[in-house]
């Protein structure tokens, strides 16, 4: 008897009973159970043509042959169909059963069989589009271990049901596994790749103290962890969560068009018994049987008017584009979001770890006293901050480094806490840190108001060093992010683009004037943002990007919220529509592009679908198209309407 494991039975029952995660059946025949319902719909379409073959040199053969067929493609729509029944639910399976019986009723048999053959390939070839269209989503429950290796306190490993993991608790990781829950290196160190979660396929160095996320993939070395985070909190957990959301979350005419669905197929039940049962009263001439009779052209009414083509028209536009976005680093909270950003003209980004990266740069220095030269002031900073771990520091080191200035030593450097650092050379003191630290350790009154008046007109952030008397003031910047003067000029070309920041006005319009920005509201708090968010989307709908927590309102307020999901806080996630996990934001334009694109498939598909009903269900009682026509018409457009949305995967 085949021994199963319990995680692969876990792995069973989250896919969904899925008959290629059975862990009951072999290898080989998983791979059958995921073609099943395709190979008995081609083995079945092989029969019939046998029967249509064979059809005027022998009947009995034609009918052996339409056994096979009927027993095939029949059976599975059969017992879908009682089912529906039983719980009153008529839906289009009911309507082809139907259709498929009443050929046979009135001598159809082979155009019986070609609706039942159709439809079976119909709709093997629609759940395959459907398999396509959540590609994104497949792979990640893939990604997922269903268990992890633990570290006992004598240092043994077993192994543990990832959902049974406590915070704390030391796992396992060995190289070419993939990180089953977040944590923290304790120890090891390793490279990871995080291209199935952030698209960025370049490996990140990992070493003790490093957060690493749930469902990277360790690459060289065995990784030592501390678990952060549970099962249902991880980063990869909280990915397949919104992605779920997303494709569950169905847009307006979706929800419309699923709403009458039932009340549809009925009313087309009723009105093609009425046509079957009046027409020959109608009209005196037109017989009840027969090719030109009315319960043959009631049929063909049927068949034709099954909204197959409509009912997938939507649903599988959407799923192709979130999963064509999942892909590419981009999580839409529903398909009803890239309704709302193909219809935004505003464009609104926060500064701050969005247009910025959040580290300072050093733009300019300024000198007040005469004692020192530029060079030696550099130095002798650079030589105190070494000793420090801030954005400060680092941009001053950074800056000394640029200009091949090296570091001067010091001695006796302390760090004080909160307000700078000081160290001696050569027995002068030397200090640096923030105006009030430096300008409490200032004798001189004339320099103390011309420091004052200086800082007065900065909006930028500043750090000052007092060395020999001398003052030497520091201004800082946040980093541009790169590339991003391209990005914003493409996206000046569609939308209007504003940037809204608490910072202040001359850094808020340094950062702008660096990436060609026009319109530039500073000074904003997080109350003053959302009244501005308010007053643009009056105007016309908005997107709004952000990183933080004070942008949670904007965000939210914003008719699409845009957030990033590296920098981003868990309150901007939380209430953005949409998170870019690798807060790339040349992939606005993108995203953008393929939300228009998106709903003009959809309008396409509607359309098209809603033609066919309507010139094939005319034609059909006006004895103009046979039974079997009204059959590849039929089919023939729900297939097409899929093809048609698996265009949203090309770029």
């Amino acid at each position: 008897m085949k021994t199963v494991s319990p995680y692969a039975l876990e792995e069973y029952f989250s896919s969904g009973y899925e008959e290629s995660h059975n862990p009951f059946i072999t290898k080989d025949s998983r791979k059958w159970g995921k073609h099943v319902a395709l190979a008995g719909s081609i083995v079945a379409f092989l029969f019939l043509i046998l029967a249509y073959a064979t059809k005027n040199i022998s009947f009995p053969l034609s009918s052996f042959f339409l056994v096979f067929v009927y027993f095939l493609a029949g059976t599975p729509s059969l017992i879908r169909t009682l089912e529906d029944i039983f719980v009153w639910n008529i839906n289009i399976q009911v309507l082809m059963t139907l259709a498929a019986l009443l050929s046979v009723l009135i001598g159809g048999e082979l155009e019986g069989g070609l609706l039942l053959v159709l439809f079976s390939l119909s709709e093997a070839l629609e759940e395959s589009v459907t398999q396509k269209t959540k590609g994104a989503l497949n792979a990640l429950h893939k990604l997922s271990p269903m268990s992890a290796y633990v570290i006992s306190s004598d240092g043994s490993l077993y192994p543990k049901s990832v959902r049974e993991i406590e915070l704390g608790t030391k796992i396992l990781v060995k190289a070419g596994e993939i990180i089953p829950l977040d944590g923290k290196v304790i120890d090891g160190s390793s490279y990871i790749n995080l291209s199935h979660l952030t698209g960025e396929s370049i490996p990140v160095s990992k070493r003790i103290g490093d957060d690493v996320p749930a469902g990277a993939l360790n690459m060289d070395g065995s990784l030592s962890i501390e678990v952060t985070k549970t099962s249902a909190e991880s980063t990869l957990s909280k990915i397949i969560r919104l992605i779920t959301e997303a494709s569950e979350s169905k847009p307006r005419l979706e929800k419309i068009l699923a709403r009458f669905s039932r009340q549809y197929a009925t009313t087309i039940i009723l009105l093609s018994l009425f046509f079957g049962l009046v027409l020959p009263i109608i009209f005196s001439e037109m017989p009840y049987i027969g090719t030109e009779g009315s319960i043959y052209r009631a049929l063909a009414f049927l068949i034709a008017a099954s909204p197959c083509a409509l009912i997938i028209a939507t649903p599988t536009a959407y799923l192709s584009a979130i999963s064509v976005c999942a892909k590419k680093g981009i999580l839409l909270k529903g398909g009803v979001v890239l309704d709302a950003l193909a219809k935004c003209k505003i464009l609104a980004f926060d500064k701050t770890g969005t247009l910025t990266t959040g580290n300072l740069t050093c733009l300019k220095t300024e000198m007040i006293g005469n004692d020192l030269s530029d060079e030696e002031a550099i130095s002798v900073a650079s030589g105190l901050e070494r000793s420090a771990h801030h954005p400060i520091a680092n941009a001053i080191i950074a800056y000394a480094k640029a200009k091949n200035i090296k570091q001067k030593e010091l001695n006796d450097i302390k760090v004080i806490s909160g307000k700078g650092v000081e160290g001696y050379i050569n027995g002068n003191k030397a200090l640096i840190g923030s105006s009030e630290f430096i300008l409490s350790n200032l004798s001189s009154e004339h320099h103390k108001n011309e420091i004052a008046e200086k800082l007065s007109y900065s909006g930028h952030v500043v750090t000052l060093l007092l060395y020999k008397e001398s003052v030497f003031i520091f201004h800082f910047s946040d980093e541009i992010r790169p590339h991003l003067k391209k990005t914003i000029g493409k996206l000046q070309e569609k939308l209007r683009v504003v940037m809204l920041t608490g910072d202040h006005t001359e850094n808020a319009n340094f950062v702008g004037e660096a990436i060609g920005l026009k319109e530039v509201f500073a000074g904003l708090s997080p109350e003053d943002k959302l009244h501005k968010i308010r007053d643009l989307s009056k105007i016309k709908p908005l997107m709004m990007i952000g990183d933080g927590i004070n942008d949670g309102p904007a965000l939210a307020q914003a008719n699409v919220g845009i957030a990033m999901g590296q920098v981003g806080s868990s309150t901007a996630i939380e209430a953005a529509d949409v998170v870019l996990l690798r807060d790339d934001l040349a992939n606005i334009e993108w995203l953008y592009k393929k939300s228009i694109q998106t709903l003009s498939i959809v309008k396409q598909n509607v359309i098209f679908a809603l033609l066919i009903i309507l010139c094939a269900t005319t034609l059909s009682l006006l004895g103009v198209i046979p039974l079997w026509l009204a059959v590849i018409l039929h089919e023939g457009s729900t297939v097409l309407v899929g093809c048609n949305s698996l265009r949203l995967f090309l770029r």
